[in-house]
């Protein structure tokens, strides 16, 4: 196998093989993707065909987050998967590495030094009806709150700065993005993405249980017809209570585990992760 970093139109292709093994990418998700770090995704190709792919996105700092995972099933057996795990690992050295691997595969991933931390379900509807919200903040579209307040704001809830791809997440087209404010500043915020089936809502980050549900209903009325999911980190009870409140069910699980110190993140306020594939 030859492994070598993706072009866009690779991770075009990579995001098909997604979508066949039921993992619903974002209709603009390879742009963004792309943004976060053109070279951390990785192919592998074998007499010049396409085998297998998986992501080794390094962000400033010293983390890096591993995803993407994939062999094609004609390719699989033959040591493939473990060639592109490694080159994903070599690429992350040295430094923490977080994933959100499938269950079955968790002993897997602490042979490899993971631990896991906590999981990530995901909740959806095939039409998801927000429940009311009392004292709920303000929303504004996120366009109006400065990048540097956003950047700001973001990095508390993620292990290291991301600007590329932030910038290139809240515009993608066919992306809502929405923020909470209030006389303190920042309440919060929230992206809602079109996908190959629906939407997903995430990140949705936020202060205070009433901005969430105050930037979960605005992103569900900002909704085109069909089903919507929601990836939560299970410890934060609320957020499974306002996901259920709307009519969602548990659709998917993943483990969110780490080589090296995991990072201390508030998963209080994490109503929605970003994306199982960069964290």
């Amino acid at each position: 196998m030859q492994i070598r970093s993706m072009t866009r139109e690779d991770l075009a292709l990579a995001l098909d093989w997604a979508a066949a093994e039921g993992w619903n990418p974002g209709l603009a998700d390879a742009a963004c993707f792309h943004a976060a770090d053109p070279d951390g995704f990785l192919v592998g190709e074998v007499d010049g065909t396409p085998a297998g792919c998986v992501s080794a996105v390094r962000y400033p700092g010293g983390f890096g987050f591993l995803g993407f995972y994939i062999v094609r099933a004609e390719f699989r057996g033959r040591g493939h998967g473990m060639a592109l795990w490694r080159a994903a690992m070599a690429r992350l050295q040295p430094g923490v590495v977080g994933l959100d691997g499938v269950v079955a595969q968790q002993a897997n991933y602490r042979t490899s030094g993971f631990t896991l931390v906590h999981r990530n379900v995901r909740y959806g509807a095939a039409a998801p009806v927000a429940p009311p919200v009392e004292d709920a903040p303000p929303i504004v579209a996120l366009a109006a709150i400065p990048f540097a307040t956003l950047a700001a704001y973001d990095r508390r809830f993620f292990p290291a700065p991301r600007n590329s791809f932030l910038r290139a997440w809240i515009t993608a087209p066919g992306h809502v993005a929405v923020a909470a404010t209030g006389p303190a500043g920042l309440l919060g915020y929230g992206v809602l993405r079109p996908c190959r089936d629906g939407s997903k809502i995430g990140p949705l980050f936020a202060e205070t249980p009433a901005a969430a549900r105050a930037l979960f209903s605005a992103l569900l009325d900002a909704a085109p017809p069909g089903p919507v999911f929601l990836d939560l980190p299970e410890p934060n009870a609320d957020a499974i209570a306002m996901a259920t409140a709307a009519g969602m069910a548990p659709a998917f699980e993943t483990a969110r585990m780490y080589a090296g110190p995991a990072p201390d993140l508030p998963l209080v306020h994490i109503y929605g992760i970003t994306t199982f594939e960069l964290g």
